[in-house]
């Protein structure tokens, strides 16, 4: 690994706080509260923080949290975030620390990185005996990439758009099966797997729907007419990560739980 990797990595102007805010927000403490219903123990490294919106998170709910990153510049978000935390500028694959976590995520990583073996390794190599590792991977089988396929806005599922190669920086794309191999041939063990959030448009749909939907009461929008005042678009996201958990093949993240 060298320095150009590292720049590749902080080419790709994506961010949870800059696209598609409005989804990636919710999407964010879905993605959190999943783990946080299978983390175990109060210490936690997160890999990748990126500009730490979830790390964040995770900081209110956990005693000790520590984030890295390859880019200097996500980072730099992330300290101003969260001030009390660790940070810790590098490439996972370089990442030289001598702490032990009870938990260590990866959330939304494999996908970017060259040798994602080597990295699921990398990582396992920070956990506590009894540890736990969190891995979110983004859903070539989602519900919303299938109707594409059909629609003829994709070949394939698996196919990687200009979204994914240039501004993301995806190199794969994941579904359950090929991840829990990935996992396997690390010589690490699967406990659990899931899914996060049932998807059934694209992420640039989601957002605009989230910030223009009919989400008032009555008008032919959600709820019922003279019903309870709820939040609608807080009870929808609620609703498709519920239902997202009984239906893990068409959610728009993935995850494995693992131990070594």
């Amino acid at each position: 690994m060298n320095d150009n990797e590292k720049k590749r990595q902080e080419s790709f102007p994506w961010s949870r706080s800059e696209y598609h805010s409005e989804y990636n927000a919710y999407l964010a403490k879905y993605k959190v509260k999943s783990c946080l219903e299978n983390i175990r123990g109060d210490s936690l490294l997160d890999l990748a923080c990126g500009d730490g919106l979830m790390t964040e998170i995770f900081s209110r709910k956990i005693s000790r949290v520590v984030g890295v990153d390859a880019s200097g510049t996500h980072l730099e978000k992330a300290k101003k975030r969260t001030p009390d935390v660790d940070f810790y500028e590098s490439l996972i694959e370089e990442l030289t620390i001598e702490e032990k976590f009870d938990s260590v995520t990866m959330l939304d990583l494999l996908e970017h990185v060259v040798d994602p073996i080597e990295v699921l390794k990398k990582a396992a190599s920070f956990l506590k005996p009894d540890g736990v590792l969190i891995v979110h991977v983004p859903n070539s089988d989602a519900i919303n990439r299938r109707l594409a396929v059909l629609m003829g806005t994709l070949e394939s599922c698996d196919e990687l758009t200009p979204f994914d190669l240039e501004i993301a920086g995806h190199r794969r794309s994941y579904n359950l099966e090929n991840l829990c191999k990935e996992v396997s041939d690390a010589g690490l063990k699967v406990v659990s797997t899931g899914g996060i959030f049932y998807k059934i448009l694209s992420t640039a749909q989601m957002d605009w729907f989230l910030k223009n939907g009919l989400w008032q009461n009555g008008g032919f929008g959600w709820g019922r007419v003279n019903a309870e005042q709820k939040d609608w678009k807080d009870e929808f996201c609620r609703a498709s990560y519920e239902l997202g958990k009984t239906q893990p093949n068409d959610c728009n993240i993935i995850y494995a739980c693992i131990t070594k």
